[in-house]
């Protein structure tokens, strides 16, 4: 194969999967990781991708862009669903304890399940920054809500700020349910808006354990603001196993990976 053969088909795996790996790219077309880290080179130069660590993803995948939650509820949908199913294996019937959500559509996906819990179930307390989720679990049998109040930015129903990330620090939940917009090897977990990765780490923190939920097209994603890093999480749970520099990665923090 010609090498602006590969490259073509390089950019169009990018474009249909948002994200392409360097040792996997070398796998499929037998050629050396060096060769294709020169393929990704003259891509980048060309305009047609961005170069990340440890491979590469579509242009329009900028540090601050941000889409709506309208947009994102419609995006993957059967895969939050599936992710939001094997998160909650974590909060079994007979669970007794707190649960954080974090806002966004993945969490929303396990607040859909948890309104449905099983009647047996035991008392739930569920605390979260979300309107959109409170919404979804207010009057929910079983569960005792808790909604954290602040100002609320209108992309993501979300609220923020001081106030905020204060009341957060004085809570100690024993599992947390977070979003993110990337999840990469060098830049651990990360999203546009400082605000809310401000009100994020405030979670983190808080949490005695930490379930990261997100796609795999979140992997080696790198937005404006970090979180956390690997260290911070307790689980991944995701649609897809990790791989290349993020499975390493990790696997060295000792990061348990849940597939759905």
């Amino acid at each position: 194969m010609y090498a602006t053969e590969r490259q073509q088909l390089i950019e169009h795996l990018v474009a249909a999967e948002g994200r392409v790996v360097v040792v996997d790219l070398a796998r499929r077309f037998g050629v050396t990781t060096e060769t294709v880290r020169r393929d990704l080179d003259l891509l980048e130069s060309a305009g047609a991708i961005r170069r990340v660590h440890g491979g590469a993803v579509a242009r329009t995948r900028v540090s601050t862009a941000e889409t709506s939650l309208a947009e994102r509820t419609t995006r993957s949908s059967d895969a939050k669903t599936a992710i939001a199913g094997r998160a909650l294996q974590a909060v079994p019937a007979d669970f007794e304890g707190s649960v954080y959500l974090d806002a966004g559509t993945t969490t929303a996906a396990i607040a859909h399940l948890l309104a449905q819990r099983p009647g047996g179930a035991r008392p739930l307390e569920v605390v979260t920054h979300s309107m959109t989720i409170a919404h979804l679990l207010a009057g929910a049998p079983g569960l005792s809500l808790t909604a954290i109040g602040g100002r609320v930015r209108g992309l993501t129903a979300a609220a923020v700020g001081v106030q905020t990330v204060d009341a957060i620090a004085r809570l100690r939940p024993d599992i947390a349910f977070v979003g993110t917009n990337g999840l990469s090897a060098p830049f651990g977990v990360s999203t546009p808006d400082p605000d809310e990765a401000a009100v994020k780490r405030a979670v983190i923190a808080a949490a005695r354990r930490t379930f990261v939920v997100a796609d795999a097209d979140k992997f080696d994603a790198e937005l404006l603001v970090s979180f956390g890093s690997l260290d911070d999480i307790d689980v991944v749970v995701t649609d897809a196993g990790p791989h290349g520099d993020l499975a390493d990665a990790l696997a060295a923090a000792d990061v348990e990976v849940w597939v759905a």
